[in-house]
């Protein structure tokens, strides 16, 4: 009996989770995908790139949409059980508050150990494939960019001109480049033959020239300098490219994170963001057990829009349970707290009060009831106050 019970309230849950994760998953998946079709459009960037994209990205949506998931999925089947009064009936046939509690438990594990798999594992690597494409694409559109007696201006600090780029060539020739780098300085090189070379690893694309010579003319111009070069190389920023998607602390394992925390020379600060980002690996799967215990006793309340409160309240506890979060990690990497009770300080209280909630609701203490007679008896005494007066 139990069994049926437990599959019968599992299913439940499920069948609104596969829904709620799609709609959660593609509303994250509209924030990105402005700056995802401007690849496409503009920057003439493959299909199969974009795909690569939001394959991606999925896993680090996944991380944040299943906790959520569970919890409004959790509100909606506990809601739809009391509303048709199914809970009543098996509180009427002598089944427990825990034993309802148990297919909750074993949906919310199941949510645990997925989303500590992508936040342990798959989420960094999928992180850093994402950077290593973006840096693919934008290095390739670097080649494609630069065009014959066209100046390119779409690299910081630099104005890139070539005479002449030879068919199914990967150089250029009669190059002219303007750097401005340095402020007060005007610097110009010319060079017979330059070409990019990028590295992946490092996600560096460099431009090599050869045969030319730098021109300098101070800012009064009265001094005026020349240098010639066999070779010369200067790096291109491409960081306003790959600005949108640097998150280079998430890009990495645990171990990396730990093997870099402990690297002498480190400011404070950084070592406190990467501390956080270990604590961040653990405190977002534990959420998922969190929100199961606090989903149950706020479920069974009867409500006739079961579907449109669960998806309200289970917003405005993740809303509340986000913003707590990050205010204690800004808390943390500024110093004010340690970083421990800046990341589990909202699990802590989540987990206190879903335990005072389970416990109330198990014991079937009428604390909702009274506090709504206690505010009615106050609103009816303030209008017999305001009839006497």
């Amino acid at each position: 009996m139990n069994k049926i019970i437990d599959r019968y309230i599992f299913k439940e849950i499920a069948s609104s989770f596969i829904i709620i994760i799609f709609v959660l998953t593609f509303v994250l998946l509209m924030g990105k995908m402005l700056q995802i079709m401007d690849l496409f459009v503009n920057k003439g960037v493959s299909f199969s790139s974009i795909v690569k994209i939001i394959i991606y990205l999925m896993p680090y949506f996944l991380l944040f949409t299943i906790p959520i998931t569970l919890l409004i999925s959790t509100l909606i089947a506990m809601g739809r059980l009391s509303s048709d009064n199914e809970i009543t009936a098996f509180k009427t046939s002598g089944i427990s508050l825990l034993q309802l509690y148990y297919p909750v438990a074993i949906a919310s594990f199941i949510a645990f150990i997925f989303t500590i798999i992508m936040s342990y594992f798959i989420v960094p690597k999928t992180n850093f494939e994402t950077r290593r494409l973006l840096f693919n694409i934008v290095q390739e559109n670097a080649n494609v960019g630069i065009k014959e007696k066209i100046f390119n201006d779409d690299f910081r600090d630099f104005l890139i001109y070539a005479d002449k780029i030879p068919v199914h060539k990967k150089y250029m020739e009669g190059v002219v480049v303007s750097d401005k780098r340095v402020l007060g300085e005007q610097n110009t090189i010319f060079a017979k033959k330059a070409f990019l070379v990028s590295d992946p690893e490092s996600m560096i694309v460099k431009l090599k020239m050869e045969d030319g010579s730098i021109h300098t003319v101070s800012s009064n111009l009265k001094n005026y300098r020349k240098i010639d070069f066999k070779s010369y190389d200067i790096n291109l920023d491409l960081s306003a490219a790959l600005a949108h998607f640097d998150k280079s602390a998430k890009d990495m394992t645990m171990n990396e994170l730990l093997e870099k925390a402990k690297k002498i020379g480190l400011r404070q600060k950084d070592i406190r963001e990467l501390y956080i980002e270990v604590h961040k690996k653990f405190a977002i799967p534990v959420a998922c057990i969190l929100f199961g215990l606090l989903g149950l006793p706020l479920g069974i309340k009867s409500h006739r829009a079961v579907k449109s409160r669960g998806f309200s309240v289970g917003l405005l506890i993740v809303c509340f349970y986000y913003i707590l979060r990050m205010g204690g990690e800004a808390f943390a990497e500024t110093g004010y707290i340690p970083v421990t009770v800046g990341v589990w300080t909202p699990n802590i209280l989540f987990a206190l009060i879903g335990i005072c909630l389970f416990y109330i609701t198990y014991k079937e203490i009428p604390v909702f009831q009274k506090l709504n007679a206690i505010f009615k008896k106050g609103q009816t005494k303030k209008q017999k106050n305001m009839r006497g007066i």
